[in-house]
């Protein structure tokens, strides 16, 4: 017995429906051969042949078995039948059946077709219990108008019930296409800020040290070959990453986990190290313990950037990089002394990357002039037992 579970998340999807409907329809077959025995006062209320019952039994409820795989054909069968089961006087509620049938109508057929199937459906049931009792020597209980509001209900409910679940599950499609789609905006943005911060670092390295080998390169040619070497490691690492992330764009495989954040805490000293390589001097301080991986990556990207920057704008200069953190949030603060930056200067792609990526965790940031000259950038991004973007 412990094994069923098991064998039954086995079973195909869908297979548990058609099984349900299969049952339905041999209890519902069941029913109708009992209504060919009775009776209506004294007398017999189906007056036919066996076989014909039998027959009509069939159409009016075998059919429901297979609503699924054709619900117009079966909603045809299943209003013939019970036309000829009130035509007879077999029962003149066949109404169950035509309500599972016209469920399966509004759900999966166009609503213009299913309405129109519906009304007809009705229309012609609606007509032979209105005949039938017209020309039934067995005196009725209630009035034709009873029985045909009676059928009329019933296979509204089926039909109504079908469209509304069929309007819920479009709109839970389309909910779940348009996530999808804010998903795969999200991976874009990502990845243009990785590219952005690969490139923009890289690059600002390359050109200060390239200006460097130029200036000493006759007067110093040990030094023009230092920068040479500095440009070729950084050249080497930045078309690494490039290629790593260009090959995610080419793959169809999922990006979120192509890009995972391979940056860590432990490579801000290699950054400082480029930075000082520029004429940049570094004073780092890391006190964070271990932080959600995509705080960390963050918080790389930050200082990364930050210093980037630094190279760009302000070497030569001294520069203080303090990254902290005390188990709920981490604090990240860039400050250097160069020249002072000017006010009306527009905030560049980094800047606005930095920004992102703070926030997105629901932290906050904030870069600018400092008043004794220089240029502080400065972020705190929470991250408590989570560490999920807010």
């Amino acid at each position: 017995m412990h094994r069923l579970p098991t064998l039954l998340r086995r079973i195909p999807r869908g297979t548990h429906l058609v099984l349900a409907d299969t049952v339905a329809a041999g209890l519902w077959f069941t029913v109708y051969l009992g209504f060919m025995h009775t009776n209506v006062g004294v007398e017999r209320a189906f007056t036919g042949p066996e076989w014909l019952g039998w027959l009509i039994a069939a159409g009016v409820a075998l059919p429901v078995a297979v609503r699924r795989l054709w619900p117009i054909p079966v909603l045809g069968v299943v209003v013939a039948a019970s036309m000829a089961a009130a035509l007879t006087h077999l029962t003149r509620e066949p109404a169950a059946s035509m309500a599972f049938a016209l469920y399966l109508v509004a759900l999966r057929e166009p609503t213009r077709r299913s309405a129109t199937a519906l009304g007809v459906a009705l229309v012609a049931e609606g007509t032979a219990i209105w005949v039938s009792m017209a020309g039934n020597t067995v005196e009725p209980v209630t009035g034709p108008v009873f029985y045909v509001v009676f059928v009329a209900l019933f296979g509204l409910t089926g039909w109504l019930t079908g469209f509304v679940v069929r309007t819920w599950r479009a709109a839970a499609a389309r909910e779940a296409e348009q996530q999808a789609q804010r998903a795969l905006v999200d991976e874009r943005l990502r990845i243009a800020r990785e590219l952005h911060d690969v490139v923009a670092h890289g690059l600002s390295l390359i050109a200060v040290k390239a200006a460097v080998g130029h200036h000493v390169a006759a007067e110093q040619p040990a030094e023009a070959r230092d920068a040479l070497r500095v440009i070729e490691t950084t050249t080497r690492q930045a078309l690494v990453e490039m290629r790593h992330i260009l090959g995610v764009l080419r793959s169809e495989r999922d990006l979120a986990a192509e890009l995972t954040p391979s940056p860590r805490l432990t490579g801000l000293g290699e950054l400082a190290q480029r930075a000082r390589l520029a004429g940049v001097e570094v004073d780092l301080t890391v006190r964070a313990g271990a932080l959600p991986e995509g705080v960390e990556l963050s918080v790389y990207r930050i200082v990364q950037e930050s210093l980037t920057n630094v190279v760009k704008h302000a070497a030569p200069a001294r520069c203080r990089v303090l990254v902290e953190s005390d188990g709920n949030e981490v604090r990240v603060e860039v400050t250097d002394d160069g020249d002072p930056v000017p006010a009306d200067r527009p905030a560049g792609h980094g800047l606005i990357g930095m920004r992102e990526r703070a926030t997105l965790y629901g932290g906050v940031f904030s870069a600018g002039p400092r008043p004794g000259g220089g240029f502080a950038v400065r972020a705190a991004i929470p991250f408590g037992a989570a560490g999920v973007p807010a």
